[in-house]
Parts: structure tokens; sequence; C-alpha cells
């Protein structure tokens, strides 16, 4: 690899960015995708599959043979809400490999006792976000139900490009939802990106029940085609 690919890559790497790099085997010639330019690569739909897959892969294009080098930052999944069904949450979303941080201001329900795995911010989710960031590998999920923590992290996670956004709650409160994001300016193509009912529709009553609905859907979109703006 010469030294601009591999900065260029590394670039990528320290920033969250998804990048392919395209080796072609016979000639030895290298070629860097970056996530940003993989819509108007005519190769557009194999370098989507392999790195929706995660892995490393080998490619025939028109009789010739690539290694198609994934880099992809590690997915993770940000809560709003120490609630029983993060707690559910937090094993299944480390045997799935993913990244979970729970931010929850209400230090009664934010203890380490109850949430001994994942990442835990006593804070509120504006002031958390800002510092941690939203990118491309996250998704939100908002559990609280109320607005004062749950809306500052739907409104960071409509403002970025997270995989996944959601939200808990009844058609009633989501429809009240969608009227406060309507009066902070975000309009129906914006909150349409929401997952609301949140979860696969698998008839989830338990927290631990739901905790599965919402990691199903969360994997799916991850590694499914992405939901296109309305």
């Amino acid at each position: 690899m010469d030294l601009a690919t591999l900065a260029a890559l590394n670039a990528e790497r320290q920033a969250r960015r998804a990048a392919v790099l395209m080796s072609d085997l016979a000639s030895g010639a290298q070629r860097l995708v970056t996530q940003a330019g993989i819509a108007a690569d005519p190769l557009a739909d194999l370098l989507e599959r392999q790195l929706r897959s995660g892995k490393s892969g080998m490619a025939e294009v028109e009789g010739r043979s690539f290694f198609l080098t994934v880099q992809a930052p590690h997915p993770r999944v940000i809560v709003t809400g120490a609630v029983h069904i993060s707690q559910a949450m937090a094993p299944m979303a480390k045997a799935l490999e993913l990244d979970l941080i729970i931010i929850d201001p209400r230090t009664a329900f934010a203890t380490p006792e109850r949430f001994p795995e994942g990442t835990l911010l006593a804070e509120w989710p504006d002031e958390a976000l800002a510092r941690i960031g939203l990118d491309a590998y996250t998704a939100f999920v908002a559990l609280t139900h109320d607005p004062k923590i749950d809306d500052p992290g739907l409104v960071a996670a409509l403002r970025s490009d997270c995989f996944y956004v959601g939200a808990l709650g009844s058609r009633k409160t989501h429809g009240r939802r969608l009227e406060r994001l309507a009066e902070a300016g975000f309009d129906a193509a914006a909150t349409a990106r929401i997952h609301a009912p949140i979860g696969l529709d698998i008839g989830a009553v338990s927290p631990a029940e739901i905790a599965l609905a919402i990691l199903a859907e969360i994997v799916a979109t991850l590694r499914g085609p992405r939901r296109k703006p309305a």
C-alpha cells in the first residue's frame, strides 16, 4: 500500500468513517473508496453489500479478481433511559458485539449496580452526545417517555447520519413527539427516520422481549438495505 492510500485510510479510521480498499489480485493495483464516495462509484452495489457485511472478502468483477478490505467502525447503540428495557439490552448487545452506551441524568436509575455491562453516563443527553458524537455507525434509541431527556437526544440523532433512530411510546405519545419536533424545525421527511413503534413486531410484552425486538431491528437496519427518507 502506498503512503498516500495508507494516510487516507487512517484518516477515515480516525473519523469513524467506513472505507473499502479494492486490491486487484493480478496487477496489485489498489483503490480506496470512502464511505462518502461509494454512492457515486460504478461498483456501488458491490461495495455497499460488502460494507454491510462488515467483513473483507473476494469479489469477481468482469473476469478480474479483487480483494475487498473493509474498514468499518465498530457499531454502537446509544440509549437515553436507564430503564428496565435498557437493562435487558445490555447483555444482549454484548453478545451481539454492539457497544452500548446508556445516558440518563437520573442518578437514582443510572447506577453501576443496575448496569454492570455497557457504558453508563449519568448526564443530560445534549451534554453527553456533544462529547461522544453521532455517526453512520451509531444507533440511537429513546426509552424514557420523558421529553426533557428523550427529545434532546432525538434532535441530535436527526441532525446526524445515525443509521437507526428509534423511540419508545404509544402512537399518541409519538404523535405529541412529532408535534414537538415539528416546532423544533423538523419536517415529515426528517421525522420519518424515527422507528416508532420501536422494534420488530414480534408481539413483545416484557422488557426483555422489547429489548430483543429493538436490537433485532437495529441489526436488520445495520446489515440490510438502509431506510430511505420519505
